[in-house]
């Protein structure tokens, strides 16, 4: 299919080129497939980004072809798509932001397979509203980021902080945890490691703090980095660039317990199914003080 595709997305009509154009060689997945997907689950994916600064993940030849992250936003796109100018060390960076179906549909076109977001919203951008845990396995071993992720789970239960689990669509979850803005990067950080710090000295045998690799020792390495200004963690719901076109999946916390799911349970095929739930209820409303939080964990500790 080399005609284009002219996309109908609220009040605008979105042109696609080259809809047939593959993007996923060993699933015959072209590109008409995730501009198809991302409509279906724009309005489960859009509160996720809205007002949120962007990092683009670009893959113009599909993902076995050259591929780029992208901050800034390019002179080409259009006046209707949103952009904030954020302050980076010696200038600026300008990002795009995703507020609605039809910026979603562009960025596809422009060949973005992952949409990257800010742990904070473009008008408080020193203050994050979400708190990120990334636990990554040490080997191929999903069992153990199952089972880290459970024990943190209990610990933030035990601290009265609300919590939301997510397939990364990669290799392994993401524990987010809101919050209400009040504190800055560097106290949402502090507290990330502290809570790190605590549940590693619980469980010294099977979870660890220490980024180098070679200090770890085949433990699963609890990674709060992401807890920084300008840095990004992965969209609910956005497609990964791997050959089985995975999705970053919204989970129930009894889904974890489950076996049978792992990183790359859902895909592009299989997420719509899932549409219709609501796997983080209204998780993400009860947003938590850091500073609470930490006289919580205070007297835990």
């Amino acid at each position: 299919m080399s005609t284009p595709l002219d996309i109908r997305a609220g009040r605008r009509t979105v042109p696609v080129s080259r809809p047939g154009k593959a993007l996923f060689p060993s699933r015959g997945i072209t590109k008409a497939d995730p501009v198809e997907y991302y409509q279906s689950v724009a309005r489960r994916m859009l509160p996720h980004l809205r007002n949120r600064p962007l990092m683009l993940e670009r893959h113009p030849d599909g993902i076995e072809g050259k591929s780029f992250m992208q901050k800034e936003v390019p002179d080409h796109f259009p006046d209707w798509i949103h952009r904030v100018e954020l302050p980076k060390e010696g200038g600026t960076v300008t990002y795009v932001l995703c507020d609605d179906t039809a910026t979603l549909i562009y960025l596809v076109d422009q060949g973005c397979l992952t949409l990257h977001r800010f742990l904070s919203r473009a008008d408080r951008p020193d203050h994050p509203d979400r708190l990120v845990f990334d636990l990554d396995p040490p080997g191929d071993d999903f069992a153990a980021v199952r089972a880290a992720a459970l024990q943190l789970h209990q610990l933030l239960d035990e601290l009265r902080l609300p919590s939301a689990v997510m397939t990364t669509g990669s290799r392994g979850l993401h524990v987010v945890v809101p919050l209400d803005r009040r504190a800055p990067f560097d106290e949402v950080r502090a507290l990330a490691h502290d809570l790190a710090d605590l549940l590693a000295s619980r469980y010294p045998d099977t979870l660890t703090t220490a980024p180098r690799k070679q200090a770890r020792r085949g433990r699963l390495y609890l990674d709060v980095q992401r807890n920084t200004y300008a840095q990004t963690v992965v969209a609910p719901y956005a497609v990964r660039a791997r050959p089985e076109a995975s999705a970053a999946a919204p989970l129930t916390w009894d889904e974890v317990e489950d076996p049978g799911i792992d990183a790359r349970s859902f895909t592009i095929d299989s997420i719509a199914g899932r549409l219709d739930l609501n796997p983080w209820g209204n998780v993400l409303r009860h947003r938590c003080s850091v500073r609470a939080a930490q006289r919580r964990l205070e007297d835990v500790g």
